[in-house]
């Protein structure tokens, strides 16, 4: 059965050296998480394995390179452009960071971690093209063309009490969002067959709840998730994927695809710099311009055409509100599939 919060890394992999134990589980977990019939594929953990180290490799290699964590506290608020670009104000950064229902949990969960928490930052990035003001020389001029940033939906991602552990969060979390493209991929695969159809939309229903469990980037600000119920309701639908007659000619071509995507795990999610030059008002401006402040983020991508402004940060629990409580129930949890960063 798959267990959607298993860790597969033990946070001092090496990029290129894993112990062996390593690389089973991981094969193993990739096809609990797409479709444990394949299995039944002669030789499928040797299909596998080269793939599996290559997307190893690629996650561990993406989440080394994040920076070191930014401290997000109210002293470097203004000494770090990147805070004032995502959040209007120190207060509002508190806010964020006091109703973020991730870091709300692990708060709860862990009333020892006094003044240190790393977590990984994500915020939607959005352009709009506005009518403003301008001096030019000596003129005001009125109804200048404009391009507005803004950032939005701000949610942090695994937290923990150090930063060696965060990022082995972040790297399960992004082999595991590997695994959910492949399934993705598996879904959208057509046929005739009327058993197949099925399937496919079973495995549409299985990507939803995984993305929700923590497979993906992705969430809605405030999103509760309740694990028992999540769990349940997958274990419902492997059930039922189960119960539906493959043949392994199909079988064989479902592997190709999980093994194709594995074997291309840097065109599927990547980091890619992003430079912005923004005034204060998170207007773009010419580099040259005096007003025009530097800042530059990574940009989290996803083959099916998703970003997100990714910035490690540590932050001190003490400075925040306390927590704001939302919760959904589990019909509006498979209600709303969710997006292929789905948390």
């Amino acid at each position: 059965m798959l267990k959607l919060f298993q860790s597969i890394f033990g946070g001092n992999e090496a990029r290129g050296r894993y112990p062996e134990s390593l690389i089973e589980m991981a094969i193993e977990r990739v096809v609990d998480g797409t479709y444990p019939r394949l299995r039944a594929q002669s030789g499928y953990s040797k299909r596998l394995r080269q793939p599996v180290i290559h997307a190893i490799d690629h996650v561990i290699s993406l989440i080394d390179n994040l920076s070191a964590p930014l401290p997000a506290v109210n002293a470097t608020y203004s000494s770090d452009p990147r805070l004032p670009a995502l959040f209007v104000s120190a207060e509002h950064m508190r806010e964020v960071f006091g109703k973020d229902n991730a870091l709300g949990e692990f708060r709860e969960g862990h009333p020892e971690i006094g003044e240190g928490v790393t977590a990984l930052l994500l915020a939607e990035r959005k352009e709009k093209n506005t009518l403003g003001v301008a001096l030019e020389g000596d003129m005001l001029r009125r109804d200048v063309a404009q391009v507005s940033v803004s950032f939005g939906n701000h949610r942090l991602l695994d937290p923990s009490n150090n930063e060696e552990e965060a990022r082995r969060l972040l790297k399960r979390r992004a082999f595991d969002h590997l695994i959910s493209l492949a399934l993705w991929r598996l879904s959208e695969a057509k046929s005739e067959r009327a058993e197949l159809n099925h399937q496919h939309e079973l495995m549409k229903g299985k990507l939803g709840l995984l993305q929700r469990g923590g497979w993906s980037f992705e969430g809605k600000e405030g999103e509760s998730i309740d694990p028992v119920a999540l769990q349940g309701e997958l274990d419902a639908i492997e059930a039922q994927l189960a119960a539906i007659t493959i043949d392994d000619r199909t079988l064989s071509g479902q592997l190709d695809i999980v093994t194709d995507l594995l074997a291309d795990a840097e065109n599927q999610i990547w980091a890619e710099p992003v430079d912005l030059h923004l005034d204060r008002m998170n207007i773009k401006r010419p580099a040259e311009n005096p007003d025009a402040r530097q800042i530059s983020f990574q940009e989290l991508h996803n083959t099916r055409g998703q970003s997100l402004v990714m910035l490690f940060v540590s932050l001190n629990p003490a400075e925040l509100p306390q927590r704001q409580k939302f919760s959904a129930s589990s019909g509006q949890i498979l209600a709303e599939l969710g997006s292929p960063f789905g948390r």
